[in-house]
């Protein structure tokens, strides 16, 4: 919070006095154009209980980036506590708060809040269903909330573990990653209720879908378990587990994503490691090292194919935000808000 008021006072000074040079990057970068069609959202989480999540804009071509967009385009609202996941439908972004218990709905092209859905204990990830419907993971509630996305309400909640991630959607099946089960539960997304499941390995938080219409799911394991994490593949139609690697018990495989033409995967462990659908058997070591630093969101960009990721530094300052090529080379880096946990691609 105290770096928010020492920014807001330096950028009234430099509107003072145009002669002060010494840090004028940040309140300039505001006013810089962003190209919509290539922009990248970054989320930033922020400190847990301080009420500072953002979302920063960021131009590839340009290399501009617009630190706190959603602050600037909402007469200095707060986004709110935890902003844990964004969803775009609709031309709406959807942005999850996680501490704050609430969705706050805005215009994709400029950010504006349009609305707020409320009623959520600890939201996580939201999943559109049809175009009117959406599901809404939950960290603490013992359910997964039914969304009415015409009037910003919950309408509805599917009984489920607590401890619900990621979800996707195929054949009107929505399959829901649990942290803390084993299992990955299946909701028939006509009926709204749980089907079937399916016993994957403890810690599964995120999935995928790959271009032959497969689901790759990522348990991290529970070293107090003495579970070990896997990349496991899903026939989505029989539901039987196709492929299962399993990672060593001092490993936390997280935040598995997947490229433009789906037929690569990447996941961060001690590193952005990279995996082919067709593989067999998870990489000897990291495509990109992160050494010493904190790696916390991973995200492929669809226009090009950049590996971005961001260090969460120490979970206090802003994180830096690397860009690298396809062939794991550095190509560029910039700062972002507190604790960045994931993007956006445009």
């Amino acid at each position: 919070m105290k770096l928010n008021i020492y920014y807001h006072t330096l950028f009234t000074l430099i509107l003072l006095s145009s002669c002060i040079k010494d840090k004028p990057q940040e309140p300039l970068k505001t006013a810089t154009t962003i190209n919509p069609d290539t922009k990248v959202l970054v989320i930033n989480e922020g400190g847990f209980g301080y009420n500072n999540a953002g979302i920063s804009l960021y131009d590839p071509t340009s290399g501009a980036v617009i630190e706190d967009y959603y602050k600037q385009q909402n007469n200095n609202e707060a986004l709110g506590d935890v902003c844990q996941s964004i969803c775009k439908f609709n031309n709406r972004y959807y942005a999850v708060m996680n501490n704050s218990g609430k969705i706050v709905v805005v215009n994709a092209t400029d950010l504006v809040k349009t609305g707020v859905i409320t009623g959520f204990n600890s939201p996580r990830y939201m999943l559109p269903v049809t175009y009117n419907k959406a599901y809404v993971s939950d960290l603490y509630s013992n359910s997964i909330k039914v969304i009415d996305l015409n009037t910003n309400s919950i309408k509805g909640s599917i009984t489920c573990m607590a401890g619900t991630e990621e979800m996707v959607l195929i054949y009107n099946k929505a399959f829901v990653t649990n942290g803390n089960s084993n299992y990955c539960y299946i909701i028939n997304t006509v009926t709204d209720v749980i089907s079937d499941s399916i016993n994957i390995g403890k810690g599964g938080t995120s999935s995928v879908i790959d271009k032959n219409s497969k689901i790759w799911i990522l348990p991290g394991g529970s070293t107090a378990g003495n579970q070990s994490g896997k990349l496991v593949r899903i026939d989505p139609v029989n539901l039987q587990i196709e492929l299962s690697l399993n990672f060593a018990l001092t490993d936390s495989p997280n935040s598995l994503r997947i490229n433009k033409t789906h037929d690569t995967l990447y996941f961060l462990n001690k590193g952005i490691n990279r995996v082919l659908i067709s593989d067999t058997q998870l990489p000897i070591s990291p495509l990109i090292s992160q050494g010493s630093k904190i790696y916390y969101g991973l995200g492929i960009n669809p226009k090009d194919y950049t590996i971005y990721v961001s260090d969460a530094i120490d979970y206090i300052q802003k994180s830096k935000i690397e860009i690298y090529k396809t062939d794991g080379s550095f190509k560029t880096s910039f700062n972002a808000g507190i604790i960045s946990n994931g993007f956006v691609f445009e």
